[in-house]
């Protein structure tokens, strides 16, 4: 028989579930996994709490704590659609087809005549079958022959009806870059030629660079470090308005994400090259998760590419993104990488260096583990909400910056509200610089500018501003824009 405290509880719990409920609906979703986390306290055997929960960290894209709860709500009660629905949401946002597929056959038996869940198996059963052929015609790494060698820009012609920017010779010249920019801002595109021109002379570029770049700024001179852009091409544009636009005197590192959610991905990462190519020391580009062939392939670029440029592009870009840096160090002090740090201690800027980063980021390891670590406040390690990575806590960041003589951690990786977020004793800097990410989170940009000799962060935020009517995700693969 209940008590009355377990009556009270119960209801509470309900209560909880409802301001989560609306916290949730209003994009707030840190606050409604809060609020969830109150009412799982009060009543941990509501499947609907622990579904509901996992449907809030899929929005944070902590997919790994989604696919926890979602587990927690199946076990609780195996007949609950729902918990197998936002398991498999989860594992296709971390291109785990397989297991989405049987997540999605299980809704299926339970709600046989329900169209939305046919509607998902469908598109899951297309992308296994997808995922299958091109395992089966895929080349060995060791036998792949580069597209970049394939490829001869100069022998592209140009319409004389083209009227868009125009690289004169070989060099790409400031004067390029603005015209670029003022067509991109009015939606229109780049002849591939240009194109081609602007990512091989990156690759070039890149191909020549150590794993991790250091960086020196002289005394009395300024650098600008930024966070996820991720295809925002609009506020972009308005970061070099609030902050001058990249230059020897101005020079910015773009610290990974370029691509993917957002809709303007070909334009940012064009513009990102090209001010490469101008002045390679104006810019210094480093790689994040989002930098791969699996997430391009559900977020959306390889779609955009596919739209705007070409079939080749794609893998262009893939193999590009190789080649790109894993970390910088700053003036020997500030150490720059887009998601965070290792599962052991004694790790050394020399094994960085040695990392063979020429190939798609690998599921555990170092390379893995500096594209998509993230902080935590607890000290020591623990799992990663993610489900790639791992957490790593205060203490973890303080033996990395004394064993390497540093003195800062600054990364990406992860939305907040302010644009930045500092932690671990003021020893770690989020820095975030796509404000209202995916046009619902409601969150500022940031970057942060060091001022030489002090190298102090001092971090400057901003507001998104409008871009025309393409929503996010529009290029991205069926089945993920079925959860968006």
């Amino acid at each position: 028989m209940e008590t009355k405290n377990e009556n009270s509880d119960v209801s509470r719990a309900e209560e909880m579930k409802n301001q989560a409920n609306e916290a949730f609906k209003g994009h707030k979703f840190s606050q409604a996994i809060d609020l969830y986390t109150q009412a799982i306290e009060l009543n941990g055997n509501n499947a609907v709490y622990w579904a509901n929960r996992a449907f809030a960290h899929t929005k944070l894209e902590e997919y790994g704590s989604a696919i926890q709860d979602a587990s927690k709500a199946i076990e609780i009660d195996p007949k609950y659609s729902k918990g197998y629905y936002r398991r498999g949401a989860a594992y296709l946002a971390m291109g785990k087809f397989k297991d989405a597929l049987k997540d999605f056959q299980q809704v299926k038996r339970i709600c046989p005549n329900d169209p939305d869940a046919t509607r998902k198996l469908r598109e899951c059963e297309k992308a296994v079958k997808k995922l299958k052929f091109e395992e089966a015609i895929s080349v060995p790494v060791s036998e792949r022959i580069s597209v970049a060698e394939s490829i001869d820009f100069h022998t592209i012609e140009v319409e004389s009806q083209y009227s868009g920017a125009r690289i004169e010779g070989e060099e790409v010249t400031l004067d390029f870059v603005k015209q670029m920019l003022e067509e991109f801002k009015n939606q229109k595109t780049l002849h591939k030629r240009y194109a081609y021109q602007i990512v091989l002379q990156t690759r070039k570029i890149l191909q020549a660079l150590p794993s991790l770049v250091d960086i020196s700024v002289p005394n009395g001179k300024h650098f600008t470090v930024c966070g996820d852009v991720h295809g925002q091409f609009y506020d972009l544009l308005n970061i070099f308005e609030l902050n001058g636009l990249p230059s020897e005197e101005n020079p910015y590192l773009f610290n990974g994400d370029f691509v993917d959610r957002g809709s303007f991905s070909v334009e940012i990462i064009l513009t990102l090259f090209a001010f490469k190519c101008m002045s390679p020391s104006s810019i210094y580009l480093a790689r994040g998760n989002h930098e791969s062939k699996s997430m391009n392939k559900i977020y959306g670029f390889e779609g955009e590419v596919r739209s705007k440029l070409s079939e080749k592009f794609v893998e262009l870009f893939a193999e590009v993104f190789c080649y790109l840096p894993l970390a910088h160090v700053i003036n020997e002090k500030i150490f720059v990488v887009h998601g965070g740090l290792f599962s052991v201690d004694g790790v050394k800027l020399s094994d960085i260096r040695a990392i063979d980063r020429f190939c798609e980021p690998p599921e555990e390891g170092l390379m893995c583990e500096l594209l998509w670590s993230d902080p935590q406040p607890l000290p020591g390690r623990g799992p990663s909400k993610r489900g790639v990575g791992l957490s790593f806590g205060g203490d973890v960041t303080k033996r990395f910056l004394e064993d390497n003589n540093l003195d800062l951690v600054v990364r990406s990786h992860e939305v907040k509200d302010e644009g930045y977020e500092v932690d671990h004793d003021g020893k770690l800097i989020t820095v975030f610089s796509a404000p209202n990410y995916c046009d619902q989170m409601g969150n500022k940009g940031a970057f942060i500018r060091f001022e030489a000799p002090d190298m102090k962060p001092n971090i400057v935020t901003f507001t998104a501003v409008p871009h025309p009517d393409v929503k996010p995700m529009a290029y991205a693969s069926n089945f993920m824009r079925m959860f968006n």
